[in-house]
């Protein structure tokens, strides 16, 4: 609002090179032959090669065990490989599949993993294994795998990458828009613990459209301060504002910093402070520009917030059309029993 979540898992293997970089665990006590034959029997030990110095001491619990990535193995900020899967933990059992009508394999799939990232036990930056090693785990095909991780990423529970240090990653934390109340961008980032910023693009005065206008309550051509911004989240874009003030209310809004929160503005220079506003939602696209802006792709899902904003003298003080990036943003609102009947 004038400005103004969480992620899941998923996992895709880069062809070729990017198979070859997939990180190598540590030796534990089921051998090379990732847990089949004899290292799978109670009390066996792994066998050791000649020369190759003391057999490694097996963790405590190995399917809680971390397995660090080095240098050049891609993004790992959790510091450790899914512990929902390893070729070197067998006694890990995959899901039940259904096969039948009414329930898709991929969907499945698609839910289970993003049900271990909303219970933790997949973490942001943990790196799930190759797309062949788990499509076999799960005893499916990589098709069918890959059109799980493909949607699992499209709601932006997941990143994949291709090259050498590609792969299948859990994507970072949705930012949360609570709607129930009003509060500006930065004051909902605040909350999260994050750090608000933002870039202006532009800032004029121009006459008010026939739709500003009537949302403002002016006349048509009278002047309005359009200001458009985008906005960050610890650095990284997240949304594009574009907002129209009535400069009658506000008169030298853009002689102020407009790279700070533009509600506390209004209300420390004006004596002004949106108190309500209607929104409306509508899912789109992202075109040129605003994929190029926000760092996404053409087409990318944005979700489009439509707002009027008004004082609590019932004034309107602002008209915005927000762009929040679908990948990183989930809007919650609160809802009650009406208090009569209709």
């Amino acid at each position: 609002m004038s400005g103004g979540s969480l992620t899941g898992g998923g996992f895709a293997q880069a062809e070729g090179d990017a198979m070859a970089s997939e990180p190598e665990p540590p030796p534990q006590t089921d051998g090379p032959d990732s847990g089949r034959g004899e290292a799978d029997k109670p009390g066996s030990q792994p066998k050791q090669a000649a020369g190759s110095g003391p057999a490694p001491r097996p963790a405590a619990d190995p399917s809680l065990a971390p397995q660090p990535h080095g240098p050049g193995q891609g993004p790992q900020p959790s510091g450790r490989t899914s512990s929902i899967w390893h070729p070197r933990l067998p006694s890990r059992k995959p899901p039940k599949i259904i096969r039948g009508h009414g329930a898709t394999v991929h969907g499945q799939i698609e839910d289970w993993l993003a049900d271990e990232i909303a219970a933790g036990r997949l973490a942001p930056g943990d790196r799930l294994p190759t797309e062949q090693d788990l499509a076999a785990w799960l005893g499916v095909s990589r098709m069918t795998l890959r059109h799980a991780l493909a949607e699992l990423a499209q709601r932006g529970l997941v990143t994949r990458t291709v090259g050498r240090n590609g792969g299948t990653f859990v994507a970072a934390p949705k930012l949360v828009q609570d709607f129930t109340i009003l509060a500006g961008f930065s004051e909902q980032l605040r909350r999260h613990g994050l750090v608000a910023g933002a870039r202006v693009l532009a800032a004029a005065q121009i006459p008010a459209s026939p739709v500003v206008s009537a949302a403002l309550e002016i006349g048509p051509g009278e002047p309005v301060y359009e200001v458009r911004r985008l906005r960050l989240a610890d650095g990284q874009p997240i949304l594009l504002e574009h907002s129209l003030f009535p400069a009658e209310r506000c008169p030298g809004l853009l002689d102020y910093r407009l790279d700070g929160s533009l509600y506390e503005l209004l209300e420390e220079k004006f004596g002004q402070r949106p108190y309500r506003a209607k929104e409306s939602l509508e899912p789109v696209a992202a075109g040129v520009r605003e994929a190029e802006a926000l760092q996404i792709s053409e087409g990318a899902p944005l979700m489009l917030v439509e707002r009027t904003a008004y004082a609590r003298s019932g004034v309107p003080l602002e008209f915005a059309r927000d762009l929040f990036r679908g990948d990183r943003t989930r809007v919650v609102v609160w809802t009650s029993e009406l208090a009569g009947d209709l």
